[in-house]
């Protein structure tokens, strides 16, 4: 019995010092999400050519976005992935400015600083689409080249079928196709393991209480043991963690996945005739090379480039040739024989 009656001290020792231990890091939490602008700030002012920052409206929302480049030079809209942000083509930002593009890297809703709604429903294929639509009729333009990473591939894939008129060309790194994801998925376990952790992420709100915990433990969990080499330097870590710690914004990217799974596109997929270039980080641990097989044929327009050894962040670790391999396919003629190869 004495033995028993030490248990609720202990239990409550314990108790408090968790409680404490989260009280502390919810504090770091938010002031890493208040220092939110001044990283930003500096991370745009190292970019060269000089980049800005501005609002855009999207499919009922607001969503953030920096640009740069001449103001009427061909549009160049890039997209992100997650648990990203704009500041996830850093690295194409210049070399597209350089070609002579006016670029565009949003903030995609739920971001960083784009607004949050907060339904899942509201993050459904149809809206990320319609918030694509939304922001170029803001800037005036009825197509643009469209370039998407993971999720922003998702959405740029989608883009291209349902609304092909708007996209010039489509430029999509490690993000699959859906209907290969489907044969994937179907056809044997390997797929299905390196997505469990979607399933994760379908679980109400404990995925994005873990994930918040430390913003820059998950900055470093995902922007470095995705990929195969050290890519992203502290300061590169310091603006994605910022971005993850924004009030709301982890729960809204969860979201994403979570919407997925309850409300698919209302259109059914489609073959894409728009001009795709597609860049592949063969060792991505979180998509096999498997789900580039037989994309050809439903994206006849197709050039296929693999980057053997590196990983699912191919535009970071592998910059320079990805950058080349964007410029040689937006300078070619599209009707040209579409090429298939590696880097």
């Amino acid at each position: 019995m004495k033995r028993l009656r030490g248990w609720p001290f202990a239990l409550g020792v314990a108790g408090g010092v968790a409680a404490s231990w989260l009280w502390k890091r919810r504090q770091q939490r938010l002031a890493l999400a208040d220092r939110a602008g001044h990283i930003a700030d500096r991370a745009m002012q190292a970019l060269e050519p000089a980049v800005r920052s501005r609002m855009l409206a999207g499919d009922g929302v607001r969503l953030h976005a920096v640009e740069a480049g001449p103001e009427d030079g061909p549009l160049a809209l890039l997209l992100h992935g997650f648990p990203d942000c704009w500041y996830g083509w850093a690295r194409q930002i210049p070399a597209l400015v350089q070609m002579g593009y006016r670029v565009v890297a949003l903030d995609q809703r739920g971001y960083n600083l784009s607004d949050k709604p907060g339904e899942v429903a509201d993050y459904g294929l149809d809206h990320l689409t319609a918030d694509v639509l939304a922001v170029l009729r803001d800037l005036g333009r009825q197509n643009a080249v469209i370039v998407g990473h993971d999720w922003g591939g998702i959405v740029a894939w989608r883009l291209a079928m349902d609304y092909p008129e708007v996209v010039d060309r489509l430029v999509i790194l490690n993000a699959p196709h859906p209907r290969a994801m489907a044969r994937e998925m179907r056809k044997g376990w390997m797929q299905r393991l390196r997505s469990t952790y979607a399933l994760f992420f379908q679980i109400p709100w404990l995925p994005e209480a873990l994930l918040t915990v430390s913003p820059r433990a998950t900055a470093r969990a995902f922007f470095q043991k995705l990929g195969t080499s050290d890519a992203f330097a502290a300061e590169d870590l310091e603006v994605l963690a910022a971005a993850m710690a924004q009030p709301g914004a982890m729960s809204a990217a969860l979201n994403w996945y979570r919407a997925a799974v309850r409300f698919p596109p209302a259109r059914r997929t489609a073959d894409i005739q728009r001009p795709t270039l597609l860049v592949w980080g063969t060792a991505d641990p979180a998509l096999g090379i498997e789900l580039t097989e037989g994309v050809g044929a439903w994206v006849p327009g197709m050039w296929l480039r693999y980057f053997p050894g590196m990983g699912h962040w191919v535009h970071w670790e592998a910059a320079a040739g990805v950058n080349e391999q964007i410029a040689a396919f937006l300078a070619a003629d599209w009707q040209e024989e579409p090429g298939a190869g590696g880097a």
